[in-house]
């Protein structure tokens, strides 16, 4: 079983879009992903921390309704 880990906003922005996210749309503050209605607020950081990744993935999980594991996460 993985462990989460740090990840690069360029590699976070590829995974969303493979799990069918569109975009980076520019917004007045941060940028944003579009899935469906729901938009995801994509912070301008170079790299995410755990803490603030697992807060994203927690918003993503709620909008998919179950939970994604730290080994699906780093496999896609």
């Amino acid at each position: 079983m993985s462990r989460w880990v740090p990840c690069s906003r360029e590699k976070f922005i590829r995974r969303l879009r493979k799990i069918g996210f569109t975009g980076e749309f520019h917004g007045t503050k941060h940028d944003y992903m579009v899935y469906g209605h729901h938009r995801l607020t994509i912070p301008n950081d170079d790299e995410y921390s755990v803490k603030k990744l697992r807060m994203m993935i927690k918003e993503i999980e709620t909008l998919f309704k179950r939970k994604i594991s730290a080994d699906e996460w780093n496999n896609l």
